[in-house]
């Protein structure tokens, strides 16, 4: 049996707090009172890893997604997707009761039926990856005969035209439609991107470290960011980066991966979860008229991100303990009662089986 390969788990370890440390920082950290230029680094630092990020953990995403696509019968792809697209209702409906309680945090949430419905169809909240990869599975799906030298360069250019700014401002639909072409990467190069981390050295991640440096700063102060083609390869360049890091970190450094893989495992709960614990913190905090000072601002972001994982993960382990888990896999029931019956059929094999051995 092949060991696991550890750096895509790492990887989205990595992800998913730069996702939690993004939310921390330009939802709650720039809005409170006294914050100032340590915050604004902060936030300009976490705005150069836009491209990295969800990217990377499509990339990931992608990777993995094979066996489900692929199948020739289409009961995998169906559930894995239908599975998304419920925990993503489920969680919608959640944040909307719960953030109604917080008005002054700064995140989409739905105030009427009308809004909610445009939430869970055409204007993503921040819960939209669940979304993007319940249609990713389906594109994938339709398009798995065509060859990968026509899919590839067609989810290129809409990933330019979802980036030039050209979409409706509909929540995060256009990051769905830009992040389609690393998912279908990870599905179709699946092969050359783990030679890719399996060669990783030093040197590459130095180089590629530079570019993605170099990259980024031009496309800021040149304000290129809309400019057509720029913004998907800043985060090809991103996402190699990403990659080599990881690959390095796994192989190199296991006090650092060992926590960033067990993070990666367990991305899901996170995910849906840390809007809330960040909203309740930061409404707490307002009502207690908490000023940031500069020392404050270097470390609070990070002490705060922390928190509210280990929170997501605590209330996680509560529900499931309690038999709330259907709250992140909608289908176990299903699941159960299917195991059940097939549990039921062998027995019943085996019973007729010795039957006619006895005859």
């Amino acid at each position: 049996m092949t060991a696991r390969v550890g750096w895509p788990d790492l990887a989205k370890g990595v992800c998913i707090i730069l996702v939690v440390l993004w939310h921390v920082v330009t939802k709650h950290a720039i809005e409170v009172e006294g914050a100032g230029v340590v915050t604004d680094a902060w936030a300009t630092l976490n705005a150069q890893l836009l491209p990295l990020r969800m990217p990377l953990f499509f990339l990931i995403s992608g990777m993995f997604a094979g066996r489900v696509v692929n199948v020739p019968a289409g009961t995998p792809w169906r559930r894995r997707a239908g599975r998304l697209a419920a925990v993503y209702v489920i969680w919608v409906i959640i944040q909307t009761f719960v953030l109604a309680a917080t008005p002054d945090f700064d995140t989409a949430r739905a105030e009427n039926g009308w809004q909610l419905l445009a939430q869970l169809t055409i204007s993503p909240t921040n819960l939209w990856y669940l979304l993007a990869l319940s249609v990713y599975l389906l594109v994938a799906r339709l398009v798995r005969h065509l060859p990968t030298a026509v899919v590839l360069p067609v989810a290129f250019v809409i990933a330019t035209i979802a980036a030039a700014g050209v979409i409706p401002d509909l929540g995060n639909l256009w990051q769905l439609m830009q992040n389609l072409f690393f998912f279908l990467a990870g599905l179709r190069l699946r092969g050359v991107i783990e030679h890719f981390a399996a060669e990783a050295s030093p040197l590459r991640m130095l180089m590629l470290g530079a570019a993605y440096l170099a990259a980024a700063g031009a496309v800021g102060v040149l304000g290129m960011r809309q400019w057509p083609g720029v913004w998907p390869l800043l985060a090809v360049v991103a996402v190699a980066f990403g990659v080599v890091v990881g690959a390095m970190l796994d192989r190199h450094a296991g006090v650092i991966a060992r926590p960033l893989r067990w993070v990666g495992q367990r991305t899901l709960p996170i995910y849906v979860i840390h809007m809330i614990p960040l909203a309740l913190i930061d409404g707490a905090l307002r009502g207690a008229g908490w000023v940031a000072t500069p020392a404050v601002e270097v470390v609070w972001p990070i002490v705060l991100t922390a928190l509210v994982i280990v929170i997501c993960l605590a209330v996680h382990t509560g529900l499931v303990r309690v038999g709330l888990g259907v709250l992140f896999d909608p289908l176990q029931p299903i699941d159960r009662m299917a195991a059940a019956r097939m549990a039921a059929a062998r027995m019943a094999a085996a019973r007729t089986a010795r039957a006619r051995t006895a005859d």
